[in-house]
């Protein structure tokens, strides 16, 4: 039997973890029709057939799912022995796939990604924002950036930040002519840009200030699902804000947001990089923790 090559073993795991040819073709670089055109060569080549394909999903075959157990730790040892190989030449490549929020991924470019791309020319950085917790694993990340908060106990997580300040702010325009907000309850009587979580609930606001605490689920006629379009409604004086305090320091800088209820802010642990305790670590991510960890905390 004529042994498959590297190409066409690396294009099975990749459809595997995409459970999509055009979703994996773009990982790979390569057009869906050629990628169609090499899994079918291997699967003439080794009597099987690997997928199950229809117009709207793609699914392992019994022998699929068995290929891809036993192949994905070999694959995975290659790349570090390639790695390792030309790491001793100070000049490591790969790709490394992160899943991350937004504001994750503008602190990564501002601390850490600096660094490391100048340092690590060879290595390839897949940035995907993403507003929802997925599973990295499934998925086909090697590593995760959330709220410490929010990172699954079953995962290492290396912080990225320092504790992260929630502010609430509205602009002056809007505060103009209407009551105080002195107190979290003041709140209710203004428009509110409220939130929605990934999950579809909306977020409730949250407040703290000696042994007082206050969840609030303010009112308002306008919901979004991103910090930043929070902050962009507030500075259009839609109304007011709660958000991480840095998407709102640009505009705090310039005056056009001022923040309210200084005394009753919270502060989440901060953000972490992430990834699985108990998986062979590729030299691409191992390389960009010890970035990470070498990096000032924001």
């Amino acid at each position: 039997m004529k042994r498959p090559s590297w190409n066409e073993l690396l294009a099975v795991k990749i459809i595997a973890e995409q459970r999509s040819f055009s979703r994996a073709a773009d990982v790979l670089g390569l057009k869906r029709s050629s990628l169609s055109h090499t899994v079918k060569g291997l699967e003439a080549t080794l009597g099987v057939q690997l997928f199950l394909r229809t117009t709207r999903s793609v699914a392992l075959t019994e022998a699929g799912e068995m290929l891809i157990a036993r192949l994905s730790p070999l694959l995975a040892e290659m790349d570090e022995l390639l790695n390792d190989v030309t790491a001793s030449a100070q000049q490591p490549y790969g790709l490394l796939r992160i899943s991350a929020s937004d504001a994750a991924i503008s602190l990564l470019l501002e601390t850490v990604l600096p660094t490391f791309i100048q340092q690590k020319p060879g290595i390839e950085v897949d940035l995907v924002a993403q507003g929802q917790l997925v599973d990295i694993v499934a998925q086909g990340f090697d590593a995760g950036i959330r709220l410490i908060e929010d990172v699954p106990k079953d995962m290492v997580a290396i912080p990225l930040s320092g504790p992260l300040r929630f502010v609430t702010v509205a602009s002056p325009a809007y505060l103009a002519g209407r009551p105080k907000i002195q107190h979290p309850q003041d709140i209710m009587q203004h428009t509110c840009l409220r939130q929605r979580l990934p999950g579809g609930k909306r977020y409730r606001w949250e407040y703290q200030q000696h042994e007082q605490q206050f969840e609030l689920d303010v009112p308002g006629s306008l919901t979004l699902d991103s910090s930043a379009l929070m902050v962009e409604a507030a500075v259009a004086g839609l109304g007011v804000a709660y958000v991480p305090e840095r998407y709102a320091q640009p505009w705090l800088k310039t005056q056009q947001l001022v923040t309210l209820l200084d005394d009753w802010t919270i502060a989440s642990q901060g953000i972490a990089l992430y990834f699985p305790q108990n998986r062979h670590m590729p030299v691409a991510l191992r390389l960009f923790v010890d970035t990470v960890k070498a990096a000032p905390r924001a």
